[in-house]
């Protein structure tokens, strides 16, 4: 059973009559992409005429202040996890948002206890596939799966790794796409006439993996271009990284940086950022660049962001760039070669129509990853769960 992206599909959706909904997640002020990816899939659905609570895995940090929030999930308290049990069944289905390191227990396995638990249909989005998983977080992803009516993944590469390395019902798996904010949705900022050396553009919450000493070298190797690019950093310090590390990661690329004689051509930008200015900031770049180390990475949102503003990409070969980018939004080279990074980069800046085809290219497949289409797609497969409930019962 596969959800599409067909056209015909997205009009069925809307037909369908609306529901409750239940959701388990990180949330904010919790700063992380799962955090970011639930409330907007919340207001997708909202969008759709559900209702939605927001049963919200506790950070130890700040209580959450938004009023979509029922509850609380706090890790390692039994009491608590059948609260949030409870307060999920009053919906009329649960969506649980997945990641081996958001729950308590190892590897995250308290969250296999609140799936048994529940009586009402459950839909589990996999954030994370591993290609090599050991063995405990092979058991908790299947048992996971076992306890779910229904498990999402966002990509082909997730999809395949399921079926090749876990022990799943691959009728239950359905692949929906990472849902984005389509640029178009903003309302666009003054614009500034004054001709910019390109700019080069890569953000989210900074920590190792990322690969930004990757493109620091790049662009040393760039100097020739006049005039010469900018490469913009934008984004936090991941918080588990500051409190295990500090800033050690964010001064080591600006040492780097300094060493490679490009410190005038790197921006550290920090600053919190709404969604309409991030945007923004997108769609004010040349090109959008994701250096990122790990071959594991089979979703990444930062990606569906830069295509959903109609940016072009140059990515390294993590599965989901290799998928998405396939059709020409972008180019692939491999991870930690920053020669290939910048053999790429130039062709962006200097092949006569590129960046204009490859923007275009972006600009088309945007609207099927948009929140209200993605969060249709969910929508039918609830609906799918709860007619499959009231068959069974009849």
């Amino acid at each position: 059973m596969e959800v599409s992206l067909r056209s015909s599909d997205r009009v069925a959706t809307d037909r369908i009559p609306s529901c409750s909904y239940g959701i388990l997640t990180t949330y904010a002020p919790t700063a992380c992409g799962l955090a970011t990816f639930s409330a907007a899939l919340a207001r997708g659905l909202i969008g759709k005429g559900a209702s939605v609570g927001i049963v919200r895995v506790s950070d130890g940090g700040d209580r959450a202040d938004d009023r979509l929030v029922v509850a609380e999930l706090r890790n390692g308290d039994a009491e608590s996890s059948a609260d949030a049990t409870a307060i999920l069944d009053r919906h009329d289905v649960a969506i649980v948002q997945h990641e081996y390191g958001i729950y308590g227990g190892s590897d995250g396995d308290e969250v296999v206890d609140i799936l048994r638990a529940l009586t009402v249909p459950s839909i589990v989005v996999a954030h994370t596939v591993l290609e090599t998983p050991r063995r405990h977080q092979q058991q908790v992803l299947e048992a996971v799966a076992d306890a779910a009516g229904a498990i999402v993944v966002m990509s082909e590469a997730a999809r395949n790794r399921l079926r090749a390395h876990f022990d799943v019902d691959m009728s239950k798996v359905m692949l929906i796409p990472h849902g984005a904010t389509l640029a178009t949705a903003i309302t666009p900022g003054p614009t500034d006439p004054t001709p910019r050396p390109p700019k080069l553009l890569t953000w989210g919450l900074l920590g190792p993996g990322k690969g930004i000493e990757w493109a620091i070298d790049a662009l040393a190797e760039l100097r020739d271009l006049q005039p010469r690019p900018k490469l913009v950093v934008a984004g936090r310090t991941h918080p588990k990284v500051v409190a295990e590390f500090g800033e050690v990661y964010r001064e080591m690329l600006k040492r780097r940086a300094s060493d490679r004689g490009v410190s005038g051509q790197v921006v550290f930008d920090s600053a919190y950022r709404d969604l309409p200015s991030l945007i923004r900031l997108i769609r004010s770049a040349t090109l959008v660049v994701l250096p990122y180390d790990s071959p594991d990475q089979a979703t990444s949102g930062v990606l569906i962001d830069a295509i959903a503003a109609g940016r072009p990409v140059v990515a390294t070969e993590f599965p989901h760039a290799v998928e998405v980018l396939s059709t020409g939004a972008g180019l692939v080279v491999p991870r930690q070669d920053p020669s290939a990074l910048a053999g790429a980069i130039r062709r962006v800046l200097t092949e006569p129509g590129l960046v204009e085809s490859m923007a275009a290219e972006a600009a088309r497949i945007a609207p099927s990853l948009s929140w209200p289409t993605i969060a249709g797609r969910y929508h039918r497969i609830a609906h799918g769960l709860l007619a499959e409930r009231a068959l069974l019962s009849a």
